[in-house]
């Protein structure tokens, strides 16, 4: 069963000589229960992907599957039940005057679950902040907690698929593998589909089975995880893409 199907999407934004193609002709499938990266520079068109999904980036052509739907150009309240999304920046995704407390109520409510007080205390449970952090607001977190609180807000509607837009590239390196294994564990518990975008190719090979490496709006190349951490791609560009991404090699002095 595919949790996400993308087949020959082209999306683009302005008109006319204004027009910029900001992804062309892009398909890959995942499968309800896999994680999937999109990796590539910045501009590629790998984050432009999640917000045609979302319905945030209106003007596309081609076929978007998720969540049980085939999508049209606006999206259903069924849809945002099933799809969810956790932003980049912990700091700018939740509203700085809303209490932790307020963030999940609200969630919760718009999705019409009962017994909210209980849902709340198991989100923050699960997400490894405890109740203690229910009242508090985003000024009293740090970044790591509020990326956690950012989760729970995205887990709350019991979604079967996480659109992940680089989720721990704004947090400092000592929280980033936290956060990391938190969404790994998530995914096991709740046989969650995840569609990560990164250009850390060290976080997709520990979160993905599979990758699409993206350039200039296309995708160049799909492959899976071992072959990527074997260095066996088949695109020039990827070679490079993974070359870059082992760092400086100092270079043998000539005797």
């Amino acid at each position: 069963m595919s949790g996400i199907v993308i087949k020959d999407l082209d999306v683009w934004f302005g008109s006319g000589r204004d027009r910029v193609d900001a992804v062309r002709s892009a398909s890959f499938e995942v499968a309800q229960g896999d994680s999937f990266g999109l990796v590539g520079e910045s501009g590629s068109g790998k984050s432009t992907i999640l917000r045609a999904l979302t319905g945030l980036a209106p003007d596309w052509r081609g076929k978007m599957q998720a969540g049980g739907e085939l999508l049209g150009k606006s999206r259903t309240r069924s849809f945002y039940k099933s799809v969810q999304m956790v932003f980049q920046d912990p700091y700018a995704s939740l509203h700085p005057r809303h209490s932790v407390d307020q963030v999940l109520s609200e969630t919760l409510g718009l999705h019409g679950f009962s017994g909210i007080d209980k849902r709340i205390v198991n989100l923050l449970d699960d997400v490894g902040l405890g109740s203690s952090f229910r009242f508090r607001y985003p000024h009293q977190l740090s970044g790591g907690q509020r990326q956690r609180v950012a989760i729970a807000r995205a887990l709350a509607p019991e979604p079967q698929t996480l659109l992940l837009d680089e989720p721990t590239s704004a947090l400092d390196v000592s929280v980033q593998a936290e956060i990391l294994n938190l969404l790994t564990d998530l995914r096991a518990a709740r046989n969650l589909t995840y569609l990560m975008v990164s250009h850390d190719l060290a976080v997709v090979g520990h979160m993905c089975e599979r990758i699409a490496v993206m350039r200039n709006g296309e995708i160049v190349e799909i492959m899976s995880v071992g072959d990527m951490r074997a260095m066996q791609p088949v695109h020039e560009y990827t070679k490079q893409l993974l070359e870059s991404s082992r760092g400086y090699v100092r270079a043998e002095l000539s005797a």
